[in-house]
């Protein structure tokens, strides 16, 4: 997006193509949604319309539009940039920065590790900076490890004045309040802070380019980067990783021509503007009871929105290179993440009428409930489909009842494979495009060539149809809970987890087994007609175990190969070594205090 001051013929031309594309994007949806509609109405007319028939239309709809919402943002990405972010250097002086860390229950030797890899990567790109730890930690043992670890970080990194550690003794808010204590407190000493993920990595050229696009435009209030998952070992993580460098740009890309200055938050790597923050995003709780009262756990939407209004500018920039997370391991970590941000957009029905928001960005925020809602949806319309079989009567090709497949007549057929070859259309083509797009333009050589990025695209694909009924299960039964009043509060991450054994798989997806054996089981008995149809989404469902468990292993290690995987003189290589160093300095210091006598200090490695 243009970097330029507001008025400014540059950024009235970006809200301008802004307003196109969402145009565009809006309009694909309707007639996707449409013609689905249409073709199902149209197939059942053999049976004679009813109440079941309506309400899988209506049911098709939304789901359908949900669907070629996310198709028309990949392809409004895959045309590249006409016009690059202007990329200028730090006007000096160097503008007052601090990046900010905010944990709470974190490894505090991995996390303090990554702060003294980006400290070195700053002082190298000649970017002064101040760090501040913000721990939210409760329990006392754990913040007494934290307290050490930092000890040995300012010795390493000789960080005395410019690295800072504080615990809050209040942690109302979490993250969010954890951030906004720190911009009433100290945010007036600085004019920028980059917001950090206990996990995430940054280059300091990066922080130096994001500094200097933020001096370039007064109005931006938030700068969002794309972060790419690095440190995957499973074929959970590794397919999360793949996924988030090959096709995450270009659906980002698209994300920003939609939103224009009215951008996202995704909660960390990124930086914004404190007085934009401080002006802006209070975040009292909400009134009443969790799940949708109290604390609201997604934040950084609710923040954009906040900024927005404020008349500031919130863009992403998936250009901006050297921006790392760390991901989950597998199913269950995910889901786990899934469930607190499930409660979280949840609560954003509570904010559609707030006073003073953008249109879009009140939009944004019926994406976010759509985006759990729709899987219950599409378990309605399964059920719907069960009905409407059910009660249509029985026509004269009807074969026996010992039978399984009724032979439906040619033209309704036809519209059912239509409809469904649309639906798996959506998903799949606007991949395809990419992976398209990838090769011809050469991206693909970062990913092992275009034979190799194939590969891992075809099996990406049918990774994430078999986890897709799954994933299913796990979002509607977290919206279940929170549509029943039960809080899910904001569960500590689980970073580096090992995989998962078969008896941790069966605890964790039997019952999504039974689930999907008795209802194949009742349409087998109910509506035999519609087995088949049920087949691609009940058979991963039989096979959750086996799919949460293998998924978490290290297996097809040849596939999703990544250009983050080469480490060599980065951030990430940088925080391995250190993170190696200090955990065998660790290790040999308890051997040594185990071995030490009563009240003999055991030697530390400096």
């Amino acid at each position: 997006m243009s970097t330029g001051p507001v008025g400014s013929q540059a950024r009235q031309d970006d809200v301008r193509r802004a307003r196109l594309y969402r145009v565009i994007a809006l309009g694909f949806s309707a007639v996707a949604a449409t013609t689905a509609t249409v073709l199902l109405l149209e197939a059942a007319v053999a049976d004679g319309n009813d109440v079941w028939d309506y309400a899988r239309a209506s049911l098709i709809f939304l789901t359908t539009a949900w669907l070629s919402w996310g198709a028309a943002q990949a392809l409004l990405g895959l045309p590249g940039r006409t016009r690059q972010p202007a990329v200028a250097d730090i006007v000096m002086p160097q503008p007052r920065t601090v990046v900010l860390v905010p944990i709470c229950n974190e490894d505090p030797v991995a996390t303090f590790a990554r702060i003294a890899a980006m400290d070195a990567s700053l002082l190298a790109s000649g970017v002064a900076t101040d760090i501040a730890v913000l721990s939210d930690t409760r329990d006392e043992d754990a913040a007494a490890h934290e307290r050490n670890t930092f000890v040995r970080l300012l010795e390493e990194t000789s960080g005395h004045g410019r690295i800072f550690y504080r615990r809050r003794q209040d942690n109302r808010g979490r993250k969010a309040g954890n951030i906004e204590d720190f911009i009433r407190n100290s945010g007036a000493a600085y004019e920028f802070a980059v917001i950090l993920d206990a996990d995430s990595l940054m280059e300091g050229a990066t922080i130096r380019r994001m500094i200097a696009q933020m001096q370039a435009d007064p109005s931006l209030g938030l700068l969002q980067t794309l972060p790419k998952i690095v440190g995957a070992g499973s074929l959970f993580g590794r397919a999360m990783q793949f996924a988030a460098s090959f096709f995450s740009p270009v659906f980002a890309r698209g994300l920003a021509r939609m939103q224009g200055d009215t951008g996202p938050f995704w909660g960390h790597n990124a930086i914004i503007r404190t007085e934009a923050f401080a002006q802006s995003c209070a975040l009292p709780p909400l009134s009443g009871l969790p799940p949708f009262g109290g604390h609201i756990l997604s934040h950084d939407y609710v923040e954009a929105a906040l900024l927005a209004r404020g008349g500031w500018s919130v863009q992403v920039d998936e250009t901006i290179p050297g921006s790392f997370e760390e991901g989950p391991e597998n199913v269950l970590s995910f889901a786990k993440r899934d469930r607190r941000w499930c409660q979280g957009n949840l609560q954003h029905i509570r904010l559609l009428t707030a006073p003073g928001l953008r249109a879009w960005s009140r939009f944004v925020f019926v994406q976010g409930i759509f985006a759990y809602i729709v899987s219950l949806l599409w378990g309605l319309f399964l059920l719907a489909s069960i009905a409407a079989t059910v009660m249509a009567p029985a026509p004269d090709y009807f074969p026996e009842p010992y039978q399984l497949f009724p032979v439906f007549p040619s033209d309704r057929t036809q519209q059912i494979i239509a409809l469904g070859m649309g639906i798996v259309g959506l998903l799949v083509v606007p991949k395809l495009g990419i992976l398209i797009q990838a090769i011809v333009t050469r991206r693909a050589d970062g990913f092992g060539g275009g034979a190799l990025a194939a590969a891992s695209v075809l099996v990406e694909l049918l990774l994430s149809s078999l986890m897709a009924p799954v994933m299913l299960m796990y979002q509607s039964k977290a919206v279940l809970q929170v549509l029943s009043g039960r809080d899910g509060g904001w569960p500590a991450n689980q970073r580096g987890e090992g995989s998962l054994t078969l008896g941790q798989g069966l605890r964790a997806g039997l019952w999504i087994s039974v689930f999907g054996a008795v209802a194949l089981l009742g349409v087998w008995q109910i509506a035999p007609a519609l087995v088949l149809w049920l087949m691609p989404v009940s058979l991963p469902m039989l096979a959750a175990p086996l799919l949460i468990t293998y998924s978490s292993r290290d297996i097809f290690g040849g596939l999703f190969r990544t250009p983050e995987e080469d480490e060599r003189g980065t951030v990430v290589a940088t925080y391995r070594a250190i993170h190696a160093r200090w955990t065998s300095a660790t290790a040999t210091t308890t051997s040594a205090a185990g071995d030490a006598d009563a009240g003999e200090p055991a030697n530390v490695a400096a």
